[in-house]
């Protein structure tokens, strides 16, 4: 009887060590927040300009879900729930039933090389409902009155952001590097921790860059210098460098 009993402890003993017993509770892992989501962009595409600014061109402002307002990459500013709603809900009424691409009516004089402006805002799917207008600025008399508010609405925003002057930093950058053989001026190493350019460049590298890279980057690059686009020699020739933040949804 008593080595009856001990066999039963021992085998009780075990199935609890096992996860036989009663289950212990876990803690839940905590839900991550759904990432922001853009609902409204102004944005420039196409025109005559260098191959590093096309590299590097940023939206002129981009509205995120959360509020979180973007200019130029480099600007930032909060709108509240209700003033998200309102914007989209303005942009919506300026921008549904227009054409991808819209069309200055007959009569309109011909303007070249300047870049089109590309209109953005989340239809009620979600999905982007995209308008681009060639030389709105320029011939806006010739366009739907609903294009030139919806520029003038996001215009606006990017202004109020850029007044306000608080930076948009990021830890994450696009760097673009254009070979400059022929460049004047202080030629330094290329940034130590930073990925080089190598071999053929034509007409222009871009690297996006995250982690240490980055404040290896930003040391010796500031975003806007004063004096001009730094130069740097490396092993495959002399460049000149420019970079910006890369935005949230990029």
């Amino acid at each position: 009887m008593r080595l009856r009993t001990t066999l039963l402890v021992a085998l009780l003993s075990l199935v609890t060590a096992c996860g036989g017993g009663e289950p212990t509770a876990t803690a839940a892992e905590p839900e991550k927040p759904a990432a922001a989501t853009p609902v409204a962009i102004l944005r420039a595409e196409g025109g005559f300009v260098t191959a590093s600014t096309n590299v590097l061109r940023a939206p002129r402002v981009v509205v995120y879900s959360d509020g979180l307002v973007i200019a130029d990459a480099a600007y930032k500013m909060s709108l509240s729930e209700a003033e998200v709603a309102q914007t989209v809900d303005a942009l919506k009424k300026y921008l549904t039933g227009q054409p991808p691409t819209a069309s200055p009516k007959p009569g309109a004089p011909m303007v070249t090389d300047i870049p089109a402006t590309v209109l953005a805002v989340a239809g009620d799917d979600g999905k982007l409902i995209e308008v681009k207008a060639e030389a709105l600025d320029q011939v806006a008399d010739f366009y739907p009155k609903e294009l030139v508010d919806a520029k003038k609405l996001l215009d606006d925003l990017a202004t109020k952001a850029t007044e306000k002057n608080e930076k948009y930093t990021s830890d994450r950058v696009r760097l673009a590097a254009e070979s400059v053989p022929t460049a004047e001026g202080k030629r330094t190493p290329w940034p130590a921790g930073v990925p080089e350019p190598s071999g053929q460049i034509d007409p222009v590298w871009q690297k996006d860059l995250t982690g240490a890279e980055v404040p290896a980057l930003i040391k010796v690059a500031p975003p806007v210098p004063d004096a001009g686009l730094p130069i740097f020699k490396t092993a495959s020739g002399v460049f000149v460098l420019s970079w910006r933040y890369l935005l949230p949804s990029e």
